[in-house]
């Protein structure tokens, strides 16, 4: 109950500010934002209040796994947007992040091999996908698209929610990932502004898989011993850290362009 009440309430806020970032400093920033475990952090806080400290520790490792479906699901979505529509590229992604949990579900996976795997498949990734320089677009977003946003995501977040508790530590983990977010925003980038600049979304969201990466990395290994305050405050400044980092590197990259 108190984790659906905070998905319920806490959903619209981060879908609308991520919304209004994304305005703001473009589809990249959108993708980076989304990285962020927006939810999955969220989640793994109150599992440790509700169901134990070592219970969220297992369960960091299977939202390291989880979020290498999560790149997949990005990697397929950018593929097929090039000539498919949003639907076609929303549902493929979304079959293949299933398809890789119920894999990688078939593992038993430990912290350091889960977080390697993820940031080798973050790097690969990266490098796959290229960075698209796009003109500036003159676009009104209509009256309905923020509601829109904040409504589809909600739905998918409580859904997703309301089944992932009672699947023990490891799938619990590796469903949380579930790119409720980039789903949302991919679609509607992709349907508003194309395919490049969803794109440029997802490749932010696969980059800024890393300080997801560094978040549940730091819970998996100062949980049990740090306890829970001091374990999530290390980890979310770890995260908000890299991201702020890399995002002030890639505007002075910019700049020298």
């Amino acid at each position: 109950m108190l984790i659906f009440a905070f998905k319920l309430f806490a959903t619209p806020l981060l879908i609308g500010a991520v919304t209004l970032a994304g305005r703001r400093w473009g589809a990249i920033t959108s993708g980076l934002l989304i990285g962020l475990p927006l939810t999955s952090g969220p989640i793994s806080l109150i599992l440790a209040c509700e169901y134990g400290l070592d219970f969220a520790s297992r369960s960091a490792v299977g939202n390291l796994a989880g979020q290498i479906s999560n790149c997949l699901f990005c990697l397929t979505y950018i593929g097929l947007a090039r000539s498919c529509s949003w639907r076609v590229s929303a549902l493929a992604a979304i079959a293949v992040f299933f398809a890789a949990t119920w894999l990688w579900n078939s593992i038993s996976w430990q912290l350091w091999p889960a977080f390697v795997t993820l940031l080798m498949v973050i790097a690969l990734s990266a490098r796959l996908v290229p960075r698209h320089t796009l003109p500036a677009q003159a676009w009104s977003p209509p009256q309905w698209d923020l509601p829109a946003r904040i409504a589809t995501a909600t739905g998918l977040v409580v859904l997703l929610t309301s089944v992932a508790d009672d699947l023990g530590p490891q799938l619990s983990g590796l469903i949380s990932p579930f790119p409720a977010f980039s789903v949302i925003f991919a679609a509607f980038t992709h349907s508003q502004q194309g395919a490049k600049s969803a794109s440029n979304l997802l490749r932010g969201v696969i980059v800024g898989s890393a300080s997801y990466a560094i978040f549940f990395l730091v819970v998996g290994l100062l949980l049990n011993a740090s306890g829970i305050a001091l374990t999530y405050v290390l980890a979310c400044g770890a995260a908000v850290s890299f991201s702020g980092f890399f995002y002030l590197c890639t505007r002075k990259l910019n700049r020298r362009r």
